[in-house]
């Protein structure tokens, strides 16, 4: 049973909401510097070294059960690939419209869960992932006009965080949250060392300024405090409480966008920003109606969880 604690839930869940952005921020700032392999790997190893002993300090073992390794491989490459895919878009497009556009996520999540999980989608729910869709085009449409096909790399961000998502309620179940992200970070660790060593524009970076070092350990230590925060909130408060409060990432990312790059949202983006976060909202407190979990319940990662940077 958890400590029924809401206020601080939502004080966590804010902390979320603006660490994420916040950590998006930086890796746009070193996008055009540093090579995108040690942007990723810079994010895992620092998660790797903070959770590693907080795991060894509850007295837990980073060993696996039995039948895990592949599923847990399976949820790291996933995790790789959608913060890359994330990274790469943040160097061409601004970080509000980046953001809008993933999260089309929680539509994703909704269409695979029904034909691959048989979950239950209304009309309702249905109709409110079209308008979601549809303000996502919204504010791709400038966005594609400006840079290309790169404005569609935050459509491969959601679909590769529903498919982590999907993976992470499974594992969820059967191993502890800071564990399971302590393995995640020393898995992509593993996976990622090949790619620093190896390539050639990897390396050149080693020649990075210390400003810039200091900006990617920043990287690792935001993405891990940013994924805490949104692992604790849950411990103390009902994930539908904390599920719409998600999508304060978009105002914090403009905020963000505005001070540090002078980037607005256009109108016609704006417009699809602010369809998305309604049919979004619309869906998160259609469901919360329709399940009413027990005032108890634990849930250790929600099934609306933003993008899990």
């Amino acid at each position: 049973m958890t400590d029924d604690r809401p206020f601080l839930g939502v004080l966590l869940m804010l902390a979320f909401c603006v660490l994420a952005p916040l950590g998006d921020s930086i890796a746009k700032l070193l996008g055009g510097v540093v090579a995108l392999g040690l942007l990723v790997f810079a994010r895992f190893a620092v998660q790797a070294l903070i959770l590693v002993p907080l795991v060894w300090a509850g007295g837990q073992s980073l060993r696996l059960p039995p039948g895990l390794l592949g599923l847990t491989l399976l949820r790291s490459i996933l995790h790789i690939l959608g913060i890359g895919l994330m990274f790469s878009a943040l160097r061409y497009l601004p970080l509000a419209d980046a953001l809008a556009i993933a999260f089309v996520m929680p539509f994703i999540m909704l269409i695979l869960g029904h034909f691959f999980m048989g979950e239950e989608v209304g009309r309702q729910r249905l109709a409110a992932c079209a308008l979601g869709f549809a303000g996502t085009l919204l504010v791709i449409q400038p966005n594609f006009v400006d840079v290309g096909a790169p404005a569609l790399l935050p459509l491969g961000v959601a679909l590769v965080f529903a498919l982590f998502m999907m993976v992470t309620r499974r594992l969820a179940r059967l191993l502890d949250p800071i564990r399971l992200q302590a393995i995640s970070g020393l898995q992509a660790v593993l996976l990622l060392a090949p790619v620093v060593l190896l390539l050639p524009d990897a390396r050149g970076a080693i020649a990075l300024a210390p400003s810039g070092w200091g900006l990617l350990a920043a990287l690792g230590v935001i993405g891990t405090l940013a994924h805490l925060a949104m692992t604790w909130s849950l411990r103390f408060a009902p994930a539908s409480t904390l599920a719409p409060m998600q999508y304060l990432e978009i105002p914090v990312g403009t905020a963000f966008g505005w001070l540090i790059f002078s980037d607005l949202p256009n109108g016609l983006a704006a417009l699809g920003i602010c369809v998305t976060i309604a049919a979004g909202l619309y869906i998160i407190l259609r469901e919360g109606r329709l399940s009413k979990p027990p005032p108890d319940s634990s849930v250790a990662v929600s099934p609306k969880a933003g993008l899990g940077r």
